[in-house]
C-alpha cells in the first residue's frame, strides 16, 4: 500500500518544519512548499492525496491557491490561526474540505487529516461515476439517435430499428456505437441497408 501524500503550505518555517516532521513521524509521506507559488510548481510534478495550506502568505494567498487546486481536483484542508463565521464561508466557497486552527498538536489533527481523505477520495469517487454516466449517455444518445434514423427511415419499430443496428454491427464485428457513430456521419451501412 503507498503511503498518503500530503502537500504542506505554509510560509513560517517552524511550524512548516515542525508540522512536516511530526506528519512525517506519523507515517504520512509530506512535500513542503513556503508560499502558493512554491506549491504550484510542486504540483507540476506531483499529485498529493490531500494539501494543508496556510490561509495568509506572502505573494498568492491560501484561498487563491486553494481555488486554484480546487479546480485541479486536489483537495485541500486550510490551517489558519483565525477562526471567523466570514473566514469559514470563504473556505467553503473555495472547496476547502475543512480547516485545522494554529496552534497545532499533530497527533490530534490526523483525526481531521483522515476524516478529509476519506472525504477526498469519495470525491474523487463521485467525479469518476459522474464522468462514466456523461459518458454512457453521451453514447446512448449517439445509439438513440441513430435508432431514430433508421426508424424514420425505414419505416420500423424502435424495437426494429435496434435489431437492426444490433445485427449489422455483429456482422461487421463492430460495436454497436460505432455504427451507430457511422450512421450519423451519414457512412453506416444499417442506413443503406
Amino acid at each position: 500500500m503507498t503511503q498518503t501524500h500530503l502537500l504542506l503550505v505554509e510560509d513560517d518555517l517552524l511550524i512548516l518544519r515542525t508540522l512536516a516532521r511530526g506528519l512525517r513521524e506519523a507515517g504520512y509521506h509530506i512535500s513542503e512548499a513556503e508560499s502558493a507559488e512554491e506549491a504550484m510548481n510542486l504540483c507540476a510534478d506531483i499529485r498529493p492525496d490531500l494539501a494543508v495550506l496556510d490561509v495568509r502568505m506572502r505573494g498568492l494567498s491560501g484561498l487563491e491557491l486553494g481555488r486554484w487546486l480546487a479546480e485541479r481536483d486536489i483537495s485541500f484542508l486550510f490551517l489558519t490561526a483565525y477562526d471567523d463565521e466570514g473566514f469559514v464561508r470563504e473556505a467553503l466557497q473555495a472547496g476547502a474540505l475543512g480547516y485545522l486552527v494554529k496552534p497545532l498538536d499533530v497527533p490530534r489533527i490526523i483525526p481531521s487529516l483522515e476524516t478529509a481523505l476519506a472525504r477526498s477520495r469519495d470525491l474523487a469517487g463521485l467525479r469518476e461515476s459522474e464522468e462514466k454516466l456523461v459518458a454512457a449517455l453521451q453514447n446512448s444518445r449517439e445509439i438513440s439517435t441513430a435508432i431514430g434514423l433508421l426508424m424514420e427511415r425505414k419505416d420500423l419499430s424502435a424495437e426494429q430499428a435496434f435489431d437492426l443496428l444490433r445485427g449489422q454491427a455483429r456482422s461487421q464485428r463492430i460495436k454497436v456505437l460505432e455504427l451507430a457513430r457511422e450512421i450519423l456521419a451519414g457512412k453506416g451501412s444499417a442506413e443503406k441497408s
